[in-house]
This record gives structure tokens, sequence and C-alpha cells, in this order.
């Protein structure tokens, strides 16, 4: 059974699909089998793992629509483990038509119960707002990873957020749980940055990754060559990042999974 994850954040530009890419490359090389479900019209995650948007048959526009079925969507990257249901523009108008039909919010969650099986990880990028396609990719997921930048205007959009998975949560899901905050574009030598990460850390001590993203060029280079950074430059400080941050999750989830065989035992005795 895999652990479904949602990488969201309500404000743009702050490393979403860059972490969905990445984290997902680094989790497939160290072999674990990986989906990538591309919810933003904008299609970076599609784009940076090089497939062309042109060429798809099915998307995950004709997927939450019921026009396909998720297994026939679903693309083999070249790269190691990794697979993508892809997005084009035709998602940017989504929301409308999604307005329309039964069961809005769960759409995404019934076709992920098909293929669920079939994964370790399931990464859900999702757009920049709280939409029905957010709510969908909430609603379907066991966690929310949370890149957020080093910025003020980040903490303010990291409350909204909190506060709409508190909301899906009561509503619709409630075994849904915050899988960490990542700091993203990382430069610990501005005093801004430090208290951005001290102001998180107060609020939210159990919740923050001890990896961070670095501002670096290979890692903002990779997406045009449509390559994940540790097939685009390995020894870059980017790609030393997600691979840490691969090695933080798996030792979590293993933690996560020993205390509860100990609950289980507890249990039974």
């Amino acid at each position: 059974m895999s652990t479904v994850i949602a990488v969201a954040n309500q404000k743009g530009g702050v490393g979403k699909s860059t972490t969905v890419v990445n984290l997902a490359a680094c989790l497939g090389a160290k072999g674990k089998k990986v989906l990538c479900i591309d919810i933003d019209a904008q299609g970076n995650t599609t784009s940076g793992f090089g497939i062309q948007k042109k060429s798809v048959d099915a998307t995950v526009y004709d997927v939450l629509l019921g026009q396909r079925r998720i297994k026939e969507a679903i693309i083999k990257t070249e790269f190691k483990n990794v697979s993508v249901v892809s997005s084009t523009s035709d998602l940017a108008g989504a929301d409308i038509e999604l307005i329309e039909l039964d069961n809005r919010s769960n759409r995404l969650k019934m076709q992920l119960l098909t293929v669920k099986l079939d994964y370790d990880y399931i990464f859900i990028d999702c757009p920049p707002s709280l939409s029905l396609l957010t709510i969908n990719a909430l609603c379907a997921c066991d966690t929310v990873l949370i890149p957020l930048q080093c910025e003020f205007y980040s903490l303010e959009g990291l409350s909204q957020l909190i506060e709409s998975i508190r909301i899906v949560k009561k509503r619709y899901n409630p075994n849904i749980d915050i899988e960490g905050i990542l700091f993203t574009m990382y430069d610990s030598r501005l005093n801004l940055t430090m208290q951005v990460v001290n102001e998180v850390k107060k609020h939210f001590p159990k919740k923050v990754f001890s990896t961070v993203i670095p501002r670096n060029v290979r890692l903002s280079e990779a997406p045009s060559f449509g390559k994940p950074v540790i097939y685009f430059d390995k020894s870059s400080r980017g790609a030393e990042a997600y691979e840490s941050l691969a090695q933080e999750i798996l030792m979590r989830h293993k933690a996560a999974e020993r205390e509860m065989k100990k609950i289980a035992m507890a249990g039974k005795d």
C-alpha cells in the first residue's frame, strides 16, 4: 500500500514542482516505486520529467472528469521507478467542470484506490490555490508536504494552508496529517531566513524537516533539460539536498512503522 503525499502551498513559486520531481527521482533511485500526479495546469512536474505534453494521450484532466481510468493515463518515465500522470493547460478550467459532477471532492481519491497497491509513494503536485483540484488532493492524500520559501509572505501562506487542512480534516479526510515543512531557496546568510525558520519551528517544532533546500543554479537549470537534478548533476548541492530529504522521509516512515507494530503487539497482549 502506497503513502500518498500532497505537495501543497497556496503561495506560488515556493518549489512544489521542484520538490515533487526531485524527491520522486531520489526515492525511485533508492528502489521505491513512485507515481507523480500533476494537477497543476502549468504542468511543471510533467515537463520536469521530460514529457512532451502534446504527445500525451490521456491526462489527469481526463481522469478527474471520468473520461479515462487512471491506469490509462500513467506514463513510465526514463528515470528509475518513476511514473507520471501528466497535466496540460486543459486543467485550467477543470474547477468549473468539476462543480457540476457528483462526488466532486473525491474523484482523485476514487481513482487512486485502483493503483495504490502498485506504488510505494504517490506524490500529488498541487496548484497554488485552494481550488477543487487542491481539495481533491487533500481528500486523497495521507499527508501534506509543505515547501516553504524563507520570506515573510510565506508565513501568511502557511497559516492559510494549515487552516485549509484543518477544514478538510474535519469535513472530508479525518486521517490527513502534515508530512513536514520543507524550507526551500534557503540562504543561511540572510537574517530574514533565520527569522522565518525560527518562527516556523516555534509553532511546528516536530514538523520541520532537518533537510533544507538551498538556492542552487543546477537545481534551477535541470527542468529545462527535462531531468531531475540527480540525473542532471548528481554532485550539485541541490541534488545532495534532495537525496538527504528522501533519506529523511524513509527514516521517518520506518520509525513510524516500528511504532505502529509496537502498538499492535501491545494490543495483542
